[in-house]
C-alpha cells in the first residue's frame, strides 16, 4: 500500500470519529430553577447550558449573553412563547417566560443550527 493512500485513510477514519462524537456524543448541560425565579445562559458555539429545567407557571427570567461573533448565533427564537430577540455580543439580553403547561420547550437561534431545551414540571 502507497503511504499517501495510508494517510487519507487515517485521516478518514479519524473525521468520521470526530463527527461521531461532534453530533452523538456531546453530553447536553442541565441548569435547574426551583428556589431562583432566574437563569444565565451562555452563548458560544451553542447554548450553556443547553437544557434548563423550571417550574410550571412562574415567571422566569433567562438571560442569554453572547460571547461568539457568529451571524448564525446573533438572534434566540422561542417559538413556543412567540419570542424572538437579537443577541449583541457580549450584552446580557433576558427574556421572561411564564410557561402554563408542562413540557419541553425548543429555542434555537436564528438559523435553527444551534438548539437548546427548556423542560417545565
Amino acid at each position: 500500500m502507497e503511504i499517501d493512500k495510508l494517510i487519507i485513510g487515517l485521516f478518514s477514519l479519524a473525521g468520521m470519529a470526530f463527527t461521531y462524537w461532534f453530533f452523538l456524543m456531546k453530553k447536553e448541560e442541565e441548569a435547574v430553577v426551583a428556589t431562583s425565579s432566574s437563569v444565565d445562559i451562555i452563548v458560544e458555539g451553542g447554548y450553556s447550558p443547553s437544557v434548563i429545567s423550571i417550574p410550571k407557571g412562574k415567571t422566569t427570567k433567562i438571560s442569554f449573553t453572547r460571547k461568539d461573533p457568529s451571524s448564525c448565533l446573533e438572534e434566540v427564537v422561542l417559538s413556543d412563547f412567540k419570542i424572538k430577540k437579537f443577541l449583541p455580543l457580549n450584552k446580557k439580553v433576558t427574556v421572561e417566560v411564564t410557561p402554563q403547561k408542562e413540557g419541553e420547550y425548543e429555542f434555537a437561534c436564528g438559523m435553527n443550527m444551534f438548539k437548546g431545551k427548556i423542560i417545565v414540571a
